[in-house]
C-alpha cells in the first residue's frame, strides 16, 4: 500500500500543470491560487474530522503566516507561468526548491553541505537554465521562456520557504493541522486581491475546468498526506526515483493532451536536473530530508 500511495503523490503532482491549463480556458490564474487553496482547505477538514474527529486550526504562530505567504507565492507565480507557458513548465519549481533548501541549510541553520550537495545544486541550476533557454535565441528569450523562467523560479523560492516552515513547526504540530492552518491563511492571502486584480471567468464554463480546480484542491489536500505516510515504509532510494519521477510524467502529459513541444534542450534540462536529485538523494539520510527534501515536490 505504501508504494501505492509514493505512487499516487508523484502522479497527482506530475498532473498540475495540464490541471492548471485545463482550468485557465475558464478562469484566470488568480482565481485557480484561490481554488487550489480553497478546495485544498475542504478536503483537508474533510479528512482530518473523518480521522480523528476533530481540527485544530491554530494562526497565531509566525511561521504559519510565513508557511503560507511561502506557499502563496509558490502558487501565484506557478499558476500565472503555467497559464502564459507550456504546461510542463513547472518542473523547474522543483530544482529551484532543491538549491534554496540547500543554500538555507548551510546559510540560515548553520548545517554543512557536503561538496555532493553543492554539485548536485550546480546541476539543478544547468538543468533549470537548459530548460528555460530551450535553444531559443537570446533577443527572444527575454520576450518569452525568458519571462515564464522567472516566474517559476519565484515561485520555486515560494515552495522554498513553505518547506522551511514546516521544518520549523513539525516540531509543535501534527502534519494535518499543521497544512490546514497554513493552507486557511495562504487561502485568505491569494483572496484579498481578486476584487481587484482579478478578471474572474475569462472563458466558456465546463465541466473539465470545473474538475480541473477541484483536482487541484485534492492535490493540494491530500498528496502530502500520501507521501508521508508512504515514506514511513518505503526505502529512501526507491522514493528518489519515485518522487522525481513527476518531472518525466509531467512532460508526458504536456505532449499527450495539449502536444506540448518537447525538444532535445527540454529532455537534456530535464536529465540534468534529475541527475542532481538523484545524486542529492540516493545514499539519502533521513536527517537529510528533512532539510533538503528535494524528491518531494511542494505542489
Amino acid at each position: 500500500m505504501s508504494y501505492v500511495l509514493l505512487m499516487l503523490a508523484s502522479l497527482a503532482w506530475s498532473f498540475v500543470g495540464v490541471l492548471v491549463k485545463t482550468a485557465s480556458t475558464m478562469v484566470d490564474s488568480a482565481v485557480i491560487s484561490f481554488a487550489r487553496f480553497f478546495f485544498g482547505v475542504v478536503c483537508l477538514v474533510l479528512y482530518l474530522y473523518i480521522r480523528d474527529g476533530k481540527v485544530q486550526i491554530r494562526l497565531g504562530m509566525k511561521w504559519i503566516w510565513i508557511g503560507a505567504a511561502g506557499k502563496a507565492i509558490n502558487y501565484i507565480f506557478e499558476n500565472l507561468a503555467l497559464k502564459i507557458g507550456y504546461s510542463y513548465g513547472n518542473i523547474l519549481v522543483q530544482p529551484v526548491q532543491t538549491v534554496v533548501l540547500l543554500l538555507a541549510a548551510g546559510w540560515l541553520f548553520k548545517e554543512r553541505v557536503s561538496p555532493r550537495g553543492w554539485m548536485a545544486a550546480a546541476l539543478c541550476v544547468v538543468g533549470v537554465l537548459v530548460v528555460g533557454w530551450n535553444g531559443t535565441p537570446l533577443d527572444e528569450l527575454a520576450e518569452g521562456s525568458g519571462l515564464t523562467t522567472l516566474l517559476f523560479t519565484l515561485s520555486g523560492i515560494g515552495a522554498a520557504v513553505h518547506v522551511l516552515s514546516q521544518r520549523m513547526l513539525l516540531t509543535t504540530m501534527d502534519n494535518g493541522n499543521m497544512n490546514l492552518s497554513i493552507f486557511l491563511v495562504s487561502t485568505i492571502l491569494v483572496s484579498a486581491p481578486l476584487p481587484v486584480y482579478s478578471q474572474g471567468f475569462i472563458g466558456p464554463v465546463s465541466v473539465w475546468a470545473w474538475g480541473a480546480l477541484i483536482l487541484l484542491g485534492i492535490i493540494t489536500g491530500l498528496s502530502f498526506f500520501w507521501f508521508a505516510e508512504a515514506i514511513k515504509k518505503v526505502p529512501f532510494a526507491i522514493v528518489a526515483i519515485v518522487g522525481n519521477s513527476m518531472v518525466f510524467f509531467a512532460v508526458l502529459w504536456a505532449y499527450l493532451f495539449f502536444r506540448d513541444p518537447i525538444t532535445v534542450y527540454i529532455i537534456g534540462g530535464t536529465l540534468i536536473f534529475v541527475a542532481g536529485f538523484l545524486l542529492l538523494n540516493f545514499p539519502l539520510r533521513r536527517r537529510n530530508a528533512a532539510v533538503a527534501s528535494p524528491s518531494r515536490p511542494s505542489q
